[in-house]
């Protein structure tokens, strides 16, 4: 069958690779972003044992869901929590909210077998343009009260905060500009010098997001090259100082003229999100995916640095698996910066070492899929109901995840009637195949006859851990109450 086949593939590769992966060194400083805007999720533990299986030694997290962080307990590996934005005018307003969450997210599990908690992030990327200023006011004082609560607690020599910020709040080197130009955008800069300094001030690092990828996306005269890191790229020339052969290096340079003009010369930076698409846009395929991570990790592996920085860096890969609910208004890449797909198999050959071999990295084993069947389009039913289907392929997409039916996408060659069925399964999929998510007006029927082609995948989703917990504990009260009787 198709989905047994894919785990017993996915069985056989962890088998094969896990003594190789075991005993080769993984590039250090190495981390990976565990996002969980997912309708399935894996089960936490499932996900810890991939960590552990490819030595990843550190992990950045959007919250600080109890579910994971109790997952991460005694494994030894660092961890980056966060706050959400939504949440930095609470901490920013009052002291004892902040000193409540880190007596929660923090101080709970900071013992021994515990969870090696080594930064807080304070918001993420607030400062975007797209906010308008949303969190212009309360991200400092957010920062404050938790740095303080961190210091009250005993535990601020060890566990800093920090505020993962855009590469949007720099001037970054495109449009003829150069690193040596970079400052603090006009509109944030005084708030910026303030939390530079004061982060500096208490050995936190500067936390940046800088994304390759979205330089080429969003200017359509970027050089593709230049988005790579194989020296094939034309040079940009920082006259009389550096030459730089990725945006990369040149964007991260932006930055370190930006905190030497702050008065912060040599803050520790971190690069919290870098990574590739494989989905969703023309320029978003496991092919361009490759040669991105394969040229990034031998960078780190070499530890070269940048120009300005030159020696070992640290980073955190965006992202650990694929995420179906993530927002779309970026552009549809946005669902697919995994290095696993949503079942936990690795997409591409992936070198930890950085010595560019043709290794994959050690998938999820154990995962539970749901029946092999799909909801496609009645081809009958269609010829008499014509009207009602681009209503019905409407209501799919705005639960189920059509990205990869876009321009340039891997499911872009579907015929007509190919994209309705890839619409409707998406949504049969993410409603657990629950026989009334296939009907669409009477367009959709249910088939056992996998519709999947070249690299589009018409999926069969995994039973979501959220689901299974709960099955197991109707299972154990259950047995209980006949124990009882």
């Amino acid at each position: 069958m198709f989905q047994a086949g894919i785990v017993a593939w996915a069985t056989c590769i962890a088998e094969i690779l896990a003594a190789a992966v075991a005993a080769t060194a993984v590039i250090d400083g190495i981390g990976v972003n565990w996002g969980t805007l997912m309708s399935h999720p894996m089960d936490p533990a499932m996900v810890v044992q991939m960590l552990k299986g490819n030595r990843i030694n550190q992990v950045k997290l959007f919250d600080a869901d109890p579910w994971i962080v109790n997952a991460l307990a005694g494994t030894g590996i660092e961890v980056m929590l966060a706050i959400p934005n939504d949440h930095l005018g609470d901490m920013g307003s009052n002291y004892e909210n902040a000193k409540e969450w880190v007596k929660q997210n923090v101080i709970k599990y900071d013992h021994k077998d515990g969870v090696h908690i080594k930064y807080v992030a304070v918001g993420n990327e607030p400062f975007l343009k797209s906010y308008k200023g949303s969190f212009t006011s309360t991200t400092f004082p957010a920062l404050k009260n938790i740095q303080k609560a961190l210091d009250e607690a005993g535990v601020g020599n060890r566990i800093k905060a920090t505020i993962p910020q855009n590469a949007d709040i720099y001037s970054s080197p495109v449009n003829n500009s150069v690193p040596s130009a970079g400052n603090f955008r006009k509109d944030i800069r005084a708030l910026m010098t303030k939390i530079v300094r004061y982060l500096h001030s208490k050995g936190s690092p500067f936390v940046v997001n800088i994304y390759p990828y979205l330089s080429l996306y969003q200017d359509p005269n970027f050089p593709v090259d230049f988005a790579f890191f194989d020296g094939k790229s034309q040079p940009v020339v920082d006259e009389g100082l550096h030459n730089y052969t990725n945006v990369f290096d040149a964007n991260y340079d932006t930055l370190v003229w930006s905190l030497r003009k702050a008065g912060v010369p040599n803050m520790k930076i971190i690069v919290g999100e870098v990574g590739w698409p494989t989905d969703g846009d023309e320029n978003a395929n496991t092919k361009l995916a490759k040669r991105f991570y394969d040229g990034f990790l031998k960078k780190m592996a070499g530890q070269v640095g940048t120009p300005l920085r030159p020696g070992k860096m640290e980073v955190y890969l965006f992202g650990l698996i694929d995420e179906d609910m993530k927002s779309v208004v970026p552009g549809n890449f946005e669902r697919h910066w995994g290095i696993f797909t949503y079942d936990g198999r690795p997409k591409f050959a992936t070198d930890f070492t950085g010595k560019v071999t043709e290794r994959y990295l050690i998938g999820a084993t154990g995962v539970q899929y749901l029946a092999e069947r799909w909801c496609v389009l009645d081809e009958k039913a269609a010829k008499k109901k014509l009207k009602l289907i681009p209503s019905s392929v409407n209501y799919a997409c705005s639960t189920g995840d059509c990205t990869p039916l876009g321009y340039g996408s891997s499911c872009e060659g579907l015929s007509l009637w190919g994209n309705i069925s890839y619409a409707f399964n998406a949504y049969f999929q993410t409603m657990d195949q629950d026989v009334r998510a296939c009907d669409f007006q009477g367009l959709g029927k249910i088939t056992t006859a996998n519709l999947s082609q070249g690299r589009c995948l018409f999926p069969v989703q995994i039973v979501s851990a959220g689901e299974r917990a709960v099955t197991v504990s109707l299972v154990v009260v259950a047995v209980a109450a006949t124990m009882l009787l």
